[in-house]
């Protein structure tokens, strides 16, 4: 499982997604508090490597209906985001206080699937978790359940965890569950089956394979997980099922424990950018030679350096990115509408606030955002 070892250790940025099955007794209704700070000395470890970690963490409602003292069975939509209100505060001080002694800050970031489906709020989205990281914030991620609605929401956070590896360009995700892999067939109801070490391409084979089990607790079954896969390979980052149930899961993982690695297709930058490139540009914006010399050495675009801006635009939509002669030098995700961009063109970044009423980002396309062809 070497592997399994280099991957987790040296990765630059891992989301690990945690189900409330893991982290919620399912007698007592609390927390599994020991096994939660045997986590968060696994991810104090990896921050001590300098790797960036998210953490993409199921338990809200769990947590909330005992608290409100609500049954066990499936909840109406009401009670469900009452109890997420009531959970969402005790999940998130649980990990607060078991990272603190680590030397780490966390942050909670709430999300519905309108902030990945909606440009502009998934640029949004983009940013904050970005800033978190680049001040060495563990983000401890769920779906926001006070609020969601079934036309808003993932419904499980397997998806949701691929969706935010895809978001912060992560190299790993790992999915901890109550299996250690992907099966030919559920162990439980067939002694035979055998688990795939390596997955290089999910075929419709290996997606026949895909069971439903889960617990009480959990939504999420093999197929969600597989559909997370998809999901996260496709952007360039490799996922991985392992074994969660025993303390120091992330450590046993790195060390070789038993798990499926499915391979990633590229890496996650070269992913984005060919998915940037594929859009349809809804304006145009036309660089003066300096600033089409920072985008050739890798800068971000700023207000100063554009000449002319034309298309009505919305935050976050596609825009094609010229120099002045005309030629394309490639395409980007606009952080201002065409109208905002007007406005601030051949201004310094310090002039956005008085030109626009609000402090804006100091870059019109962030080289994130970019996708160059020259």
């Amino acid at each position: 499982m070497a592997a399994l070892k280099t991957d987790l250790g040296t990765a630059k940025r891992v989301v690990v997604k945690i189900g409330s099955a893991l982290l919620v007794d399912p007698d007592a209704g609390g927390l599994k508090l020991d096994w939660l700070k045997s986590l968060a000395a696994d991810v104090a470890a990896m921050k001590t490597r300098g790797q960036d970690v998210v953490l993409v963490s199921s338990g809200s409602i769990a947590l909330g209906r005992e608290v409100l003292g609500l049954p066990r069975a499936a909840l109406a939509l009401e009670q469900s985001q009452a109890a997420a209100a009531v959970g969402q505060i005790r999940l998130a001080r649980a990990y607060e206080e078991v990272l603190e002694p680590h030397g780490i800050t966390t942050g909670q970031v709430l999300v519905t699937l309108e902030d990945s489906a909606d440009r502009r709020r998934y640029l949004n989205s983009r940013a904050t978790l970005e800033q978190l990281l680049s001040l060495g914030v563990v983000p401890i991620v769920n779906e926001n359940d006070t609020v969601a609605t079934d036309e808003i929401r993932y419904g499980d956070n397997d998806r949701l965890a691929a969706q935010v590896a895809v978001t912060v360009g992560a190299d790993l995700l790992v999915l901890l569950s109550d299996i250690d892999g992907l099966y030919t067939a559920s162990p439980a109801l067939d002694p035979s089956a055998t688990r795939f070490d390596v997955v290089e391409k999910i075929t419709p084979e290996i997606e026949a394979m895909a069971g439903d089990a889960g617990t009480g607790l959990s939504k999420g079954g093999m197929k969600t997980k597989l559909l997370a896969a998809k999901t996260a390979t496709g952007a360039g980052c490799a996922m991985m099922i392992g074994l969660g149930t025993k303390p120091h899961a992330l450590s046993a993982l790195e060390a070789g424990a038993a798990h499926t690695l499915f391979v990633a297709e590229g890496d996650p930058q070269a992913a984005r950018k060919r998915w940037i490139a594929s859009m349809k540009p809804q304006g145009r914006i036309v660089l003066d030679a300096g600033a089409a010399k920072a985008l050739a050495g890798g800068k971000s675009l700023l207000p100063a350096g554009v000449r002319a801006v034309s298309g009505e635009f919305g935050r976050g939509e596609p825009v094609e990115i010229c120099d002045a002669a005309g030629l394309v030098l490639g395409h980007g995700l606009a952080r201002y509408t065409g109208q905002e961009a007007r406005a601030i063109m051949g201004h310094q970044s310090d002039e956005i606030e008085a030109i626009l009423g609000y402090i804006g980002r100091a870059a019109l396309i962030h080289r994130d955002d970019m996708a160059l062809t020259v």
